[in-house]
């Protein structure tokens, strides 16, 4: 029985760290006038992931592309992926037109590529 009791404790102090330890979202702003937008970040391997934030007009076009090997997903503001796969990485992403509010974009290392570890650039445009 206290083996047991340990071993929820043990699983309840790692659900609690991993959920402190998550990267937060990163808000996209475009510079006064500016229609495009280069974000970075970094991938430590594929349990990797970083989510950013957009907000956009009903009726644009949002555009996303990377210079790695990355997975995008891209979420709308209603909480459902938009994205229309294939059978490739994914690291280009065109959604329109728009609903307006905050969109989601996860980055995740590409699984079907070889493994790379550094940063990289998300080309993210928006008209």
């Amino acid at each position: 029985m206290k083996k047991l009791i340990a071993s929820i404790l043990v699983l309840i102090v790692l659900g609690v760290q991993s959920a402190v330890f998550a990267k937060p979202a990163k808000r996209i702003y475009f510079k006064k006038g500016a229609t495009k937008a280069v974000v970075t970040g970094t991938m430590n391997g594929y349990k990797s992931k970083d989510t950013y934030v957009l907000r956009v007009r009903e009726g644009q076009t949002l555009k996303v592309d990377s210079n790695r090997s990355v997975t995008l997903a891209v979420v709308d503001p209603s909480g459902e992926d938009v994205m229309d796969r294939d059978l490739s990485c994914n690291g280009r992403a065109e959604i329109s037109p728009t609903v307006a509010g905050d969109y989601k974009i996860i980055v995740v290392e590409c699984m079907k590529a070889d493994p790379w570890r550094g940063s990289y650039k998300l080309n993210v445009s928006v008209k």
